[in-house]
């Protein structure tokens, strides 16, 4: 591979590893994230990650157990190797979606649910923003589930090697 075509890979890793930071996780585990969206093959070993990111085995260690855990990658094994790998998962996506925006929306609407308590005898007028923000807020939260269950039976129909199989392996 040429030495531009590494360097634009590398950067891209980099702009998901900022990404992440702004969304509040590590950038480590953002540039982990990032290298596996394009890596080929898809899998990568810690050895291999480490080096393509030039980072640390124990910050690769450390960031692969997170992603883990936030659903984001899978550990793998493959036959007559020693080693672990880690490829994303293929319901990533779904797992991203909802850790950020399902949170977020639930967070704003509490938030506008404490500032209403907090103005229980105050006029309709000051309460006013309060409760649109609320109520948007609800309604969102009530109708995210429904537009993520639309999007996964359109990721079905389109692409029905991308949907999980049961145990959320494929």
């Amino acid at each position: 591979m040429n030495d531009v075509r590494q360097l634009e890979e590398k950067r891209f890793a980099e702009e998901v590893g900022i990404v992440f930071e702004q969304t509040g996780l590590p950038r480590m585990a953002g540039r982990i994230f990032g290298w596996l969206l394009i890596s080929d093959p898809p899998h990568q070993s810690t050895d291999q990650l480490a080096e393509a990111l030039m980072a640390s085995k124990g910050s690769i260690s450390t960031m692969t157990r997170l992603l883990i855990q936030i659903s984001l990658i899978e550990r793998l094994s493959l036959p007559g190797v020693r080693h672990d790998y880690f490829r994303l998962r293929p319901d990533a996506w779904k797992h991203m979606i909802r850790r950020g925006l399902e949170d977020e929306i639930k967070m704003v609407r509490q938030l506008a649910e404490h500032g209403l308590e907090l103005l229980t005898d105050k006029t309709a007028l000051t309460r006013k923003w309060l409760e649109e923000m609320r109520d948007t807020y609800a309604f969102f939260e009530r109708e995210f589930p429904v537009l993520l269950e639309h999007w996964e039976q359109e990721q079905a129909k389109h692409h029905p090697q991308l949907v999980p199989k049961e145990g959320g392996k494929q």
